[in-house]
């Protein structure tokens, strides 16, 4: 007989996890469906927080050896030790997926492992999934649910011509995992996973190319954010050919030879290792969605309502598998705004509101409208800036790179959209976040106290620019 519980999730990623983890809190007894050894999904294990841990650990070697002297600090050439540094890495890993694992026990929820599928649903209602063990000795267990909700995130997408291989080609996995700095790396992709796992290598030491089929990188972002922070990367010395395609690949002599087709003709390159970063697609395959007749559209992804719902009772979505951004907040929020809703409070997700961020140096982020969606939609607004150069905290760290920029209704000053290029980016947005999630004014935001010196300064100042009164412009 199937084990019987209130919700099964399968997948623990940012969103699964979450959403088990307050159901539980709201008293449901849950179990969760992972393939994995390891709880956290793609995200903990081989996306946002391990590629952190090597942005952060290349940034530091960057920064002795490029500008610790400036500060009347000499050192010795600094020394790479990869192993070590990508053990660190695997630590940092460990601990977190540990705590997840802890949380787990104390909020009572059963973790199955293997590959989850939906195989029915009963005449009483409840749907049930049979996980699968990878030994394939062990024989599977059945869970059947009062409800159940897919969570299994997205993978990367395969482009024509260059299918992963684990080694030369890979994924933003593989490019956690050289074991040798690249001589030179071609990133397929300038989005935000290219150009910050190019920035690791880049900064360890290795030419990068990054080739973009689009006019722009992050060509969601605004326009002036993506063209400051291109400038950026080239004088870190990174290499792009934008409205770029790779037609052919070759392998020989150790390395690879692509043909790459641009504005200008065709050309050749050759590289040592290639990260395809073109996009992601839902994982839903062998799921068995096709068993209960769960609605997929065009795209790929699962069809819900405001609740989350699918077409079939019981059956819920979430992250990655439904539309929107791939990020791991959002299926973090939607996780809980939909166990939530299955206990009958009156949660919402703020669509409005999600930041994007490219932990790039500079960092990128942006909430909101850019300058470009506003002016298409024919909407009267103002704009404030305020650049880092003119920031004390800016000049003591020495970055001075970027901007805040603060998009505000003409009439109202209601805030419309914040996007910023510098130092601390992904830790500076949440003000932004915030402040437009209680309906902030430009005005609100410049009349509220920002300590001296601080990087939030920048954000009070452009702020008061909407307005043209800036103090320190």
């Amino acid at each position: 007989m199937p084990e019987q519980y209130d919700l099964v999730v399968i997948g623990a990623g940012p969103g699964g996890y979450v959403a088990a983890i307050r159901a539980a809190q709201l008293g449901m007894k849950v179990a969760v469906a992972e393939k994995r050894s390891a709880l956290g999904g793609v995200c903990l294990n081989e996306g946002c927080i391990p590629s952190k841990a090597l942005l952060d650990s290349s940034e530091l070697f960057a920064q002795i050896r490029d500008k610790t002297a400036g500060h009347g600090i000499l050192v010795d050439p600094p020394r790479i030790d990869l192993e070590r540094m990508l053990k660190r890495k695997e630590d940092v890993v460990k601990k977190l997926a540990d705590g997840i694992t802890a949380l787990f026990k104390k909020n009572g929820i059963v973790t199955v492992t293997g590959t989850a599928s939906l195989s029915g649903v009963g005449g009483d209602g409840m749907i049930t999934v049979n996980v699968r063990a990878d030994d394939a000795a062990l024989p599977p267990r059945e869970l059947a649910g009062r409800r159940v909700l897919l969570a299994t995130g997205s993978a990367a997408v395969e482009i024509p011509g260059l299918p992963f291989d684990g080694v030369s080609v890979v994924d933003a996995r593989g490019a956690l995992e050289f074991n040798e700095v690249p001589g030179h790396l071609l990133v397929v992709g300038a989005g935000y996973i290219g150009l910050e796992l190019g920035s690791v290598w880049r900064r360890l030491g290795s030419e990068v190319t990054v080739v973009e089929a689009l006019a722009k990188p992050m060509p969601a972002s605004d326009g002036q954010v993506a063209d400051t922070l291109v400038r950026s990367l080239r004088k870190q010395g990174f290499s792009f050919r934008m409205e770029t395609r790779v037609t052919a690949l070759r392998a020989g002599d150790g390395r690879l030879t692509v043909e790459l087709q641009g504005p200008s003709g065709s050309e050749q390159l050759t590289c040592d290792r290639i990260l395809v970063a073109a996009g992601r697609r839902p994982l839903t395959a062998g799921l068995g969605l096709e068993n209960l007749g769960v609605a997929v559209g065009t795209d790929g992804r699962v069809v819900v309502n405001e609740n989350y719902a699918t077409n079939i009772p019981g059956i819920y979505a979430i992250g990655d598998l439904i539309a929107g951004p791939m990020l791991a907040h959002k299926a973090s929020e939607e996780g809980v705004v939909c166990v939530e809703r299955m206990a009958g409070q009156a949660s919402t997700v703020e669509y409005e509101y999600i930041p994007g961020i490219a932990y790039t140096w500079p960092e990128a982020a942006s909430v909101g409208k850019t300058e470009e969606q506003l002016k298409s939609s024919g909407i009267e607004y103002a704009v404030g800036r305020f650049n880092f150069s003119a920031n004390g905290r800016a000049r003591c760290m020495d970055e001075t790179e970027g901007f805040v920029k603060i998009l505000a209704a003409a009439k109202t000053g209601r805030i419309l959209g914040v996007h910023i290029v510098g130092p601390r980016a992904s830790d500076m947005i949440a003000e932004a976040v915030t402040s437009m999630t209680f309906g902030a004014t430009a005005q609100d935001l410049a009349m509220t106290f920002h300590a001296h010196p601080t990087l939030a300064e920048i954000m009070k100042e452009a702020a008061l620019d909407v307005n043209k009164q800036a103090i320190h412009a």
